[in-house]
């Protein structure tokens, strides 16, 4: 969809941030992209809370990382989704660790220098494949002198909820960024409803932590726009919100 109606559903169902992905509609080589999903934004009163990169710290993506910052900037976001290589922690070597750690540290700095954060996927195929490597590269940067970046989380795949929410008492206190979605097995979509244990204990959780955080929804069943003010509506319930208040368009 266009830039300019996702913005229209995410104000019509009562969601109030969004992220915009560096691959559709926001890439950071396209300032009139980056313009349009800004201005789309701005005109349903949505908060862009983070920009959707794809920079994988791979060697020869850190010199066109300014270019993802600048574009970030121009989103009016304040945080950048990065990944942490492009293979599991369990098949990396102490070289290829150590490879990645500084070329995020140095995508670290570059963000810090326009202001910015950066967030860790949390997936796998990547350092960030489980919570104890997790931590490991977080400490590490930390280490490093690197403190803007935080991890984000997700229910791992075939996890069960105890298992889940094992990881994230782990990370909860650094947590910046969720990803809300029911999948099992594997990766078929359920409504929200379907894991309505996982996501209620998890944002009961999160709730005590003080830190702020944006629960961001990523899939519903089939794609499918016509199910979203429903999986909208036990976001919010699950997360101790209000009842959705749907903001005007620009022309009320």
């Amino acid at each position: 969809m266009p830039a300019a109606e996702v913005a229209r559903r995410v104000a019509e169902v009562g969601l109030e941030v969004v992220e915009w992905g560096a691959d559709v509609h926001a890439p950071p080589d396209r300032p009139e992209a980056l313009h349009s999903a800004r201005d789309a934004a701005d005109a349903y009163g949505i908060v862009c809370c983070s920009y959707g990169s794809y920079f994988r710290c791979l060697p020869d993506e850190l010199s066109g990382f300014a270019e993802i910052a600048r574009g970030a900037v121009t989103l009016g976001a304040p945080r950048i989704r990065v990944w942490a290589g492009a293979s599991g922690s369990a098949e990396a070597t102490e070289e290829d660790r150590a490879r990645i750690t500084a070329i995020l540290r140095e995508a670290a700095l570059v963000a810090r220098d326009h202001g910015l954060e950066l967030g860790l996927e949390f997936h796998g195929g990547t350092l960030t494949d489980s919570v104890p490597s997790s931590v490991r590269l977080l400490e590490d940067l930390r280490a490093a002198d690197v403190d803007n970046v935080t991890p984000y989380w997700q229910p791992p795949q075939d996890a069960t909820d105890r298992e889940a929410l094992g990881g994230l008492d782990v990370l909860a206190d650094r947590v910046g960024a969720i990803h809300v979605f029911s999948w099992w097995p594997g990766n078929r979509r359920l409504p929200l409803s379907a894991r309505a244990g996982l996501w209620n204990r998890a944002f009961a959780r999160l709730a005590a932590s003080p830190r702020p955080r944006d629960a961001l929804l990523e899939f519903v069943p089939d794609d499918d726009p016509a199910v979203l003010a429903r999986e909208v509506a036990f976001l919010r319930r699950s997360a101790g919100l209000d009842p959705v208040v749907p903001k005007a368009s620009p022309a009320d």
